[in-house]
């Protein structure tokens, strides 16, 4: 099939692999601008320009697709389809009909549930059992497009918002072929959306910081949802004042008694508002970069009977 691919992180990457190896006639693939990042403010390529670049695909990265002259080179292409997932940007009718069979998107969640920017990080935050991705085809309303194909993910007890995303995007990847020989074929039946609707809104910098007061389940939820970005934090008191740290990967542990925030052993195991406590086993002091708990302890002590803000 002649195809557009549309998506910019990491999560995405898998997908335009697949499409690629299934033989599928690439003739743009779309991303959002190169950004500038790191010390120097270098304009860099998101993952998914990076990845086509290799691959010699033609990239293009308008700053938005609700522009007439974007719209235009768009309809241009004489698609069959384009394959969209996590590209950013919102898709006007214009463009959503412009391809032959329309526009399909793989999205990160069971829908109804979880719509929207943040779907694998709320999933994990509201402390779900299982999630999925589904293939749907595109339509005006904020993933509201009937569903094509699903498949069910487990969410693990220790699984962040980083490797459930790596889990759900190969399996998500390898739903694309079956999806678009069925469409082409017209043999695709749309699945109704059961269940409650939920919004997975964006990340807000306030959600970041722990609160040690809140139930030991919901805090370890929130550190491993946040995780690796942007990273839940809390501060501990340092030589010079508080130091900011991040917390990447956590368990819960049972019943620990001390007061919300406080440091129950020498393997930061700190206690929470309901009398449990979360582990610590990943963790990334201010300017430093990531490593085990134990090897932060190593350099920096934060002793039992320590209270974290």
């Amino acid at each position: 099939m002649r195809l557009a691919f549309m998506g910019t992180p990491a999560f995405a990457v898998p997908s335009l692999a697949e499409l690629v190896a299934a033989g599928h006639e690439i003739v743009a693939v779309y991303s959002q601008p190169p950004k500038p990042r790191g010390r120097g403010q270098k304009l860099t390529p998101s993952p998914v320009h990076a990845f086509a670049e290799t691959l010699g695909l033609r990239v293009l990265t308008p700053p938005s697709m609700k522009a007439p002259g974007a719209m235009a080179a768009f309809a241009a292409l004489d698609l069959d389809v384009a394959c969209v997932v996590a590209y950013g940007q919102i898709l006007k009718p214009e463009v959503l009909d412009a391809p032959r069979l329309g526009c399909l998107n793989l999205h990160g969640s069971l829908l109804p549930r979880w719509r929207g920017a943040a779907p694998i990080q709320r999933a994990i935050m509201a402390g779900d059992r299982q999630t999925g991705v589904q293939i749907m085809q595109m339509s005006a309303g904020l993933d509201e497009g009937p569903i094509l194909l699903s498949e069910v993910v487990p969410i693990g007890p220790e699984d962040t918002a980083g490797t459930l995303g790596e889990r759900m995007a190969a399996v998500g990847a390898g739903l694309w072929p079956r999806a678009l020989a069925a469409l082409e074929r017209g043999g695709l039946e749309p699945q109704p959306q059961v269940g409650e609707v939920t919004y997975a809104a964006k990340i807000t910098p306030a959600e970041a910081r722990l609160d040690w007061t809140r139930p030991a389940a919901e805090v370890d939820a929130r550190i491993r949802g946040l995780s690796p970005a942007p990273g839940a934090w809390f501060e501990a008191p340092g030589p010079d004042g508080p130091v900011r740290i991040k917390a990447l990967a956590s368990r819960l542990e049972g019943d620990a008694g001390g007061a919300p925030g406080e440091v129950r052993d020498e393997a930061l195991t700190i206690a929470c508002g309901d009398g449990a406590a979360v582990r610590l086993l990943r963790v990334q002091r201010e300017g430093r970069g990531a490593q085990p708990a134990e090897e932060l302890l190593r350099g920096f002590p934060i002793p039992a009977g320590t209270r974290l803000a």
